[in-house]
């Protein structure tokens, strides 16, 4: 039968076949995980949702907590549950596998959850602190920013025609009339 397989996901889809890999959801994400892994996954869950107002959805291979842009994430592998912290400091901790700078004001830290009683202080600690850094960098953009106008600059202004314009006289021109 004709069809192709899919660059991202390696499937084999039919010809005609709707196909898109590319969105998913929180529970094709962690339908795989061992008992113990689920029951990490749902305490970090709740922990999150409990800070207050924010987005939780699924992007590609990982679980997104957001309030205006992301401030944490999980990635769900088969032995553990991969976290990215998003904090405006680095934090030392034999529980953080790596950081790195993820923009001018954040650092992303990456560490890994395996049992349910991991997503305890200083972790949820952390994701509180990422939570309330979200608001703050949030303010301080908006205070940096200019005000907005829409006047027209000198160059991106039109041009008025005017009676005199060539292209006027042109048309005014009678015909067999040389052009003055």
């Amino acid at each position: 039968m004709p069809g192709h397989t899919c660059y991202h996901c390696k499937e084999w889809v039919e010809e005609g076949a709707a196909h898109d890999c590319w969105t998913t959801t929180e529970g094709a994400l962690t339908a795989d995980l061992s008992d113990d892994l689920r029951d990490a996954w749902e305490r970090l869950r709740e922990t999150a949702a409990e800070f207050g107002d924010q987005r939780i959805y699924a992007s590609h291979s990982s679980i997104m907590f957001s309030r205006r842009s992301c401030y944490f994430f999980v990635r769900p592998k088969k032995t553990f549950l991969e976290v990215c912290i998003f904090l405006g400091r680095a934090v030392r901790s034999p529980l953080i596998r790596r950081v790195d700078r993820a923009s001018k004001a954040k650092l992303y830290h990456i560490l890994r959850i395996t049992h349910r009683d991991e997503v305890e202080p200083p972790v949820t600690d952390w994701l509180r602190e990422a939570y309330e850094l979200s608001d703050v960098l949030t303010a301080r953009a908006k205070a940096s920013r200019p005000a907005r106008t829409r006047k027209r600059t000198a160059s991106k202004a039109r041009p008025k025609t005017t009676a005199k314009s060539p292209k006027r006289k042109a048309k005014r021109q009678k015909p067999g009339q040389p052009k003055a």
